[in-house]
């Protein structure tokens, strides 16, 4: 019997939830946090971690989970992230603006559209799809803005493919390799995903600050 974290934002919460069928419903948290926008609120980073981690244990913090095939995360996980993209692309297409005429709530703010777009402008369509798949928030507005602002879908679907697998594919073996080779990895979780996403965010700085003093230079 699973004894369920106490928040659904723990990714313990949603794979002891998913109980035996722990690897669709990872692929289901992928394909709607990628697609729709309500998905902005589930659990990204740390989900594939800690699927990852569950490919080579089988229990976290005392509390035994359903074991994870390997193969079938990292051939099923960039999937459900292109198809989820490819959907959320679709529909910012087809709907545009009025995708985003909402008021704000728990699940939608405007500043997160903005953010997206601000991504988009400053990195150029095609790096900004793949660096989207390392922020949260921003890798489910980026694929329907993406639509909303004309690029086109085949190129949308290259540059949605390569990040899929780098994101998806990364953060399971990263997982996978952790969990068979350090004792109690539970406790690490949450400091390995903030790792990776420190490390994730660097280029992204780097780009944002030599943006900058491009900026001031020609001001000058």
């Amino acid at each position: 019997m699973h004894v369920l974290a106490s928040t659904p934002l723990s990714p313990e919460y949603w794979l002891g939830l998913f109980g035996a069928f722990a690897a669709i419903g990872v692929l289901a948290i992928i394909f709607a946090e990628t697609g729709l926008l309500f998905g902005c609120i589930l659990p990204g980073d740390s989900l594939l971690f800690t699927a990852g981690i569950l490919t080579a244990v089988s229990e976290l913090n005392g509390v035994e989970f359903q074991q994870i095939s390997l193969p079938v995360l990292l051939i099923g996980g960039p999937i459900a992230a292109i198809v989820g993209a490819q959907l959320g692309h679709w529909l910012g297409a087809k709907y545009g603006r009025k995708l985003f005429d909402r008021p704000d709530s728990k699940i939608f703010r405007k500043e997160w559209v903005e953010k997206a777009e601000y991504y988009f402008n400053r990195f150029g369509p095609e790096k900004a799809v793949v660096i989207a798949r390392f922020v949260p928030i921003v890798r489910t507005f980026l694929n329907p803005l993406a639509g909303m602002l004309g690029m086109d879908a085949k190129r949308f679907f290259v540059w949605n493919a390569i990040g899929a697998v780098i994101w998806c594919d990364s953060l399971f073996l990263l997982g996978h390799y952790l969990g068979a080779s350090v004792p109690n990895i539970d406790r690490y979780i949450l400091p390995g995903v903030a790792v990776i996403l420190v490390l994730s965010v660097i280029p992204i700085v780097r780009e944002v600050m030599k943006g900058r003093s491009e900026t001031k230079g020609l001001g000058q």
